[in-house]
Order: C-alpha cells, then structure tokens, then sequence
C-alpha cells in the first residue's frame, strides 16, 4: 500500500488590485481546494477596491465626494470602518494622517490625471479642517460637515491585506504571509517553524535591495517612502505623500518610515503620518503612542541614511533586535517577501 502524506503543502496564489497585485504564500492540508480560496481573496480585495477607489467613478467613495455638505450618505460597512480607523489615527497623530487631501492629492497628480498649474494653486490656497472635524459618522451612514474631497490611498491596501488574512483565517489557514504592494500580514509560522522573513527596503530608487530583515508572527508591516511614487512638476521630482498643512507634497521627508503593528490598517496610516512628521516629531508621537517604527533618514553617511528606531522592536540598534518577539526579530537571510514602499 502506497503511503500518502498528511504533511501541510505550501501554496503561493496572486491576483490583481489596485494597480498592483495581491499575494499570499500558506500552507494547508493536502487536496485543499486552492480555486475556491483564490475566488474568496479576489472577491475581498475587489470589494475593498468598489467602496474606496479614487480612479472608479462609481466607487462608494467618490459618491461620499460628490454628495452635499450635511446629508447623511448611507456606506457599506467595510467603507464605514475605514473611515472610523482614518478619523482616529487622524485625531491621534493631530492631523498628520488626514484622509481629507483628495483634492491636494488629484492636483498635484497623484490621482487618475495629471498635475495641472491652476489646480495645484488651488489646492495650495484652500482653507483646510482636518477630516475628523468635518466627517460625521452616525448610524450606518456619514455626514460631511463641510466641503470635503475624500483619500484613502494611505490607508485602503492596508486594509486590504488585513481583508485577505480574514479569508484566510476563515477558512482554517493559521500560518500565511499576505500582502499588497510593500504592505505584509505575517500569520503564524513559516513550515521550518520561524517566522516569515520580510525585508525593509533600502531607500534607493535606482534598486531594490534590502536595508535590513524584520521576522513577524502574527503581525503587520508598512512602510512609506519618498522614491518609489513620484511626480515631476517643473523639472522637481515631488513625493506622493501630503503635507496637510500645505495642500503641497512634503518638502524635506524621511527617506522611508516603517512600522509594525497588529493590523495592517494600522501599520500603513501611522507610516503615512510619522512620514508627514517627520523623524524628531514623528518620534516623539511614535513613542507616545507606544508604536514600533523604524526611520530612514538620507545623510551623507554609511549607506546614505542614518536610522532612527522606536519601540522595542527597533530601538535597540535602530534596525530591529535579535530578540524574540512575536511581532518582530531581526534576522540574516534571504526575505520571503519584500517590504517594498509605497
């Protein structure tokens, strides 16, 4: 008789998003239908991108945009939780994270068109409040207080991959990597045991190449830079990330700020918002806050950056420690994913 394995089978599936791709690394039971796990993560982060696209115009959100000031807009539910987890790190981090700067974001040509002059100089003259003093959310449904154009590209792919390790978790899988872009969801164990392996990516846009390597269980990770996501307007190449007090893209950011947090949601708006503090006042908000987050800051040193870390996963030797953790441990080796940043 021919013996058969019980041993778990390791699966990689992918799909399109938001401009990119999806990715999940697991394992599971032999004869584990890997079709129907495939339909389910499409479906959560095609549901994710319906409600909060800015570049669909039938999207949820862009009805929320276009709707009047001071009537109730009925939401989905998946809408209506980002939109509260937005408002609360937004009135935590004091406006630094705001999901308000739709307008700042299209101008400037981030979004479905190009960067226009008198767009910008609109944006750059707006009076503006902070979306958690203008958005009202109240029963199933959310108000605008006053004009409001809605973002949430600093915080949708997050949880987009927080959506995919539900699935996942749903269907009885308790150990899996997933991810969006450069933001990862660690579930459990690698096979061997160890945690999964993701590197935090070198702030060159020439590369991509490994600054350092963060091993997570059961935890998440983002990280926001200034070279990836560009625009050139008037020969200056100008970061995707808003300066909300400006209505203009940050003038003099950290190379990259990583952060490691429970959910993914979490870990990419805190990476938005200590990118737009900067490296001292983003450390003294990370440390208040209790978060773990790593700072790459361009100088003429080794490597060109100098790190800052928070938190005791990175404070140590502001890379990440060697120590056990369930969130984090730094480690050699090759990655089983990048971080790679917006």
């Amino acid at each position: 008789m021919s013996k058969t394995s019980t041993e778990p089978v390791r699966h990689a599936l992918n799909g399109p998003t938001m401009g990119t791709r999806w990715q999940a690394s697991f394992r599971a039971a032999p004869g584990f239908d890997t079709s129907r796990l495939r339909v389910a993560l499409q479906a959560a982060v095609d549901e994710v991108d319906a409600q909060m696209s800015t570049w669909r115009p039938d999207s949820d959100l862009m009805r929320l945009n276009e709707a009047p000031v001071n009537e109730r807009i009925a939401l989905p539910v998946r809408l209506r939780e980002v939109l509260a987890l937005g408002l609360e790190i937004g009135r935590a981090s004091g406006g630094a994270f705001d999901i308000g700067m739709g307008d700042a974001v299209a101008a400037w040509g981030f979004g479905p068109t190009e960067a226009r002059g008198e767009r910008i100089r609109t944006a750059l003259a707006a009076p503006r409040r902070p979306a958690h003093e203008v958005l009202a959310l109240e029963d199933g449904g959310v108000i605008k207080r006053a004009p409001i154009t809605l973002d949430l590209n600093g915080i949708a792919k997050g949880y987009g991959v927080d959506r995919l390790a539900e699935v996942l978790a749903g269907l009885g899988i308790r150990d899996a990597l997933v991810g969006i872009d450069g933001e990862m969801r660690a579930m459990g164990l690698r096979g061997d045991g160890e945690g999964w392996r993701i590197a935090v990516e070198a702030p060159d846009p020439a590369a991509r190449a490994p600054h350092s390597i963060l091993t997570l269980q059961d935890a998440a990770v983002a990280t926001s830079g200034d070279y990836r996501h560009w625009v050139e307007v008037q020969g200056r190449r100008l970061s995707h990330t808003m300066d909300p007090g400006r209505g203009a893209p940050l003038a003099a950011p950290p190379a990259s700020v990583t952060v490691v947090a429970p959910r993914c949601a979490e870990a990419d708006a805190w990476a938005t918002a200590l990118m737009v503090l900067g490296a001292e006042r983003g450390r003294v908000l990370a440390e208040a806050m209790g978060l773990n987050a790593l700072f790459l800051i361009r100088d003429r040193g080794p490597g060109g950056v100098t790190t800052l870390g928070v938190g005791d996963l990175f404070s140590s030797a502001g890379l990440g420690t060697e120590r056990p953790h369930r969130r984090n441990e730094s480690t050699g080796g090759a990655a089983d994913r990048p971080g790679l940043s917006r």
